[in-house]
């Protein structure tokens, strides 16, 4: 089933505009990356446009390689490269060069580091708000293999809303995810997070891998017992035949009922969920929505 014909639901356009152009022109010039392109993100030309609210671009720091090899993901593994020390101030360039207010940060994994990257990621941040204090920041950390003293580097750089994806049930962490990451470490990311500071916290998880309805319960029962604030849920697609298969093509209703158990049952403060839905998704948009709400 992974490479049958996709349902009309699944179905985009191809990006395009003037404010996509201006933003790709940005990245260029700075030799900057972002998770939208590198991942292939269905929903880039919508996300840049800013057609529908606040823009949102997802820069990728630290290169465009990562230290593993998940088994969903369309980013190159291995051949890692030396830090581009410039990257934290070209970032902030960039985001003021496109006028952006809300930005999300992320970043491969990158294992090889003495500190895995924490300090760069932090310094980032840091970047972006000494420009503007005014512009709202949602960084997507790795799990830093669920090291304390590196999830910490990231809360005291003070972004607004701190996203650690855990991607799927416990169940299927392998043959997901990478055998370096897993549910418990992912989960005391969170539980760090939401302890040590005022931050949003954020998740995703990836449906039709396979994973069973009361495992998504389980999973979100267990996300709230470390207080995190906020939960997405997207459709898993196959990059390529190399990747992990397509398990199923969830039906948009049952993204609906998600929503509503992750708001009502359980109160996640909101809940992104639909096929297209990704982890930065509209991620100014909604969070700018919640706090008016």
């Amino acid at each position: 089933m992974s490479r049958s014909r996709k349902p009309d639901w699944l179905k985009t356009a191809p990006p395009s505009g003037e404010r996509f152009t201006d933003i790709k022109r940005s990245l260029r010039e700075r030799d900057l990356h972002t998770v939208c392109e590198e991942a292939n993100c269905p929903n880039m030309g919508e996300c840049w446009s800013g057609e529908s609210g606040p823009g949102t671009a997802t820069f990728m720091l630290m290169g465009d390689r990562c230290s593993r090899g998940c088994n969903f993901c369309d980013v190159e593994t291995g051949g890692m490269e030396a830090l581009d020390k410039e990257e934290p101030a070209n970032v902030a360039d960039a985001v003021a060069d496109i006028g952006l207010d809300y930005v999300v940060l992320t970043s491969v994994d990158r294992d090889d580091l003495p500190d895995q990257g924490a300090g760069h990621f932090a310094e980032t941040i840091r970047e972006i708000k000494r420009r503007d204090s005014d512009i709202l920041v949602e960084c997507l950390i790795p799990d830093f293999r669920g090291e304390p003293d590196l999830v910490r580097k990231i809360i005291d750089a003070e972004p607004d809303v701190l996203a650690h994806n855990i991607e799927t049930v416990d169940r299927l962490q392998w043959p997901v995810r990478d055998r370096r990451a897993g549910y418990e470490q992912s989960l005391s990311v969170l539980r760090q997070a939401s302890r040590e500071s005022d931050i949003f916290t954020k998740t995703s998880l990836m449906l039709g891998v396979g994973e069973y309805a009361h495992e998504v319960y389980q999973t979100l029962s267990d996300l709230r017992q470390v207080s995190t604030d906020i939960v997405t849920f997207g459709q898993y697609l196959q990059p390529s035949r190399s990747h992990l298969e397509v398990s199923e093509y969830v039906h948009p209703d049952v993204f609906d009922t998600w929503q509503r158990v992750a708001e009502e049952e359980f109160d996640f403060q909101y809940c992104a969920s639909g096929p297209m839905v990704r982890s930065s998704y509209r991620a100014g948009e909604l969070f700018v929505e919640s706090q008016l709400a």
